[in-house]
């Protein structure tokens, strides 16, 4: 008898791109628009969301499954930016949006490191593979910044300096690689949220932004100085993600006393991003929080680590 053949598996491809932390996040009094103008300098470090896209057939449509840490706090339909970021690059290609979306958390969730963005140019990079769009990756970046200020940073990675909402990039010459330890809380906090308490505990006396605020920064990461980055850390969303939960405070306190170059509250929170001299110092500052039972998990990375790239290539 002449054994059966498996059926081959479905075209896909695998695409990861990184997390963030803000070195520095300066915000300007909100505009007509409900905006807050930015000044950040993001790091890409080298924690992964991984998108699968899978070839489906047509007319199917999209559907999206989520695993690893947090996933149950994630959502699996269009509101996911993954889901929009694969509907939105259909509709300017003129392809169908049929497509299987996996994604695999490598990002703490609702954490303000961006890893829904993560998703977002992961999903982008993915489906412009999948359905051989050949979008050009300047084109991306525009779809990018429609789905997320976040989203062209996670599509550029490395070091940059963002204005405007965070999206309109330049990118920072660094040397070395730095060493970081992240709190995480189970409970996440709303980036609508922090950003009104912001505005509550500024007033009406919120001045300008501008990235030359933190050339102190900007000369450190060129000199490759942890110490000095380390102390030149800045968040002006630190405070009001510490009104709305007090025992960030304590976060922070528990870094400090432990050695840490610097720490900060990352993006509008909750995470605190603690600076280590080293990787072997940075897993000593988790414990050092886990041992203070001041957070749910702990978290180390290096950065700066690269933008979105393609992992796994077409196989047919």
């Amino acid at each position: 008898m002449i054994p059966r053949l498996a059926a081959a598996p479905p075209p896909s491809v695998r695409v990861r791109a990184p997390g963030k932390v803000n070195l520095a996040l300066r915000v300007g009094p909100v505009g007509d628009d409900g905006y807050h103008p930015l000044a950040t300098i993001f790091q890409a470090v080298s924690l992964y969301e991984e998108v699968t896209a899978t070839h489906v057939a047509p007319g199917t449509g999209i559907s999206l499954t989520v695993s690893g840490p947090q996933a149950d706090a994630v959502p699996t339909d269009e509101t996911n930016l993954a889901w929009r970021a694969a509907v939105l690059l259909a509709e300017r290609t003129g392809l169908s949006a049929d497509v299987k979306l996996h994604i695999t958390k490598g990002v703490p969730v609702a954490g303000g490191m961006a890893g829904g963005s993560a998703d977002a140019a992961a999903a982008l990079v993915a489906c412009d593979a999948l359905w051989e769009a050949g979008v050009p990756r300047p084109e991306l970046v525009e779809l990018a910044a429609e789905l997320g200020a976040d989203v062209p940073f996670s599509l550029l990675g490395h070091t940059a300096v963002g204005t405007g909402r965070g999206d309109l990039l330049t990118p920072a010459m660094t040397r070395g690689e730095f060493h970081w330890c992240f709190a995480t809380q189970r409970k996440g906090l709303s980036t609508p949220t922090v950003f009104r308490r912001f505005d509550e505990l500024a007033g009406p006396s919120t001045p300008k932004v501008a990235p030359t605020d933190d050339t102190a920064i900007m000369h450190a990461l060129r000199a490759g100085d942890a110490v000095a980055l380390g102390r030149a850390l800045h968040n002006d969303l630190e405070a009001p993600a510490v009104d709305l939960r007090p025992e960030l405070a304590e976060v922070l306190e528990v870094a400090t006393e432990s050695g840490a170059l610097g720490a900060v509250v990352s993006g509008s929170g909750p995470t605190v991003a603690a600076l280590g001299r080293s990787r072997q110092h940075a897993l000593a500052l988790g414990a050092a929080w886990t041992a203070a039972d001041v957070v749910d998990a702990v978290w180390t990375a290096t950065g700066p680590a690269p933008g979105t790239q393609l992992v796994t290539a077409i196989a047919r």
